[in-house]
């Protein structure tokens, strides 16, 4: 599947719901936001993973020209980790095991928190 897809914090109401780019597959997944000029303040890019772990969820922030908010959650749709991640950093690995990765504006970090309930609304 393609397409963007809506995020909401079960736990802590957005504001406005995110509204992210959905990335399965292996290229759109390497890609996520690397060569872009910015990300609007509700935009991103949620890359999938076919099951929780630590490694295949890390990311890495080389070839990005901003800092983003990765979100991790897991298969149960909760955030298992929230960090801010620095432009051209080699790897950020979450701390529990994430199936999903929210990169989104680097603002959006204090919205999400550890055991928080996550959404996805496909569009």
């Amino acid at each position: 599947m393609t397409g963007t897809v809506s995020v909401q914090n079960s736990s802590r109401r957005l504001s406005q719901p995110l509204q992210v780019r959905y990335c399965a597959d292996f290229w759109n997944k390497f890609r996520g936001l690397m060569l872009q000029d910015n990300i609007g303040l509700n935009g991103g890019a949620l890359l999938v993973e076919d099951k929780d772990s630590r490694m295949n969820a890390s990311i890495h922030m080389l070839f990005m020209r901003f800092d983003i908010a990765a979100i991790w959650i897991n298969s149960d749709n909760q955030v298992v980790d929230v960090q801010v991640a620095r432009r051209w950093r080699l790897a950020y690995l979450p701390v529990q095991p994430a199936r999903y990765i929210l990169e989104a504006h680097v603002s959006q970090a204090d919205n999400f928190h550890v055991g928080d309930q996550i959404t996805f609304t496909h569009d």
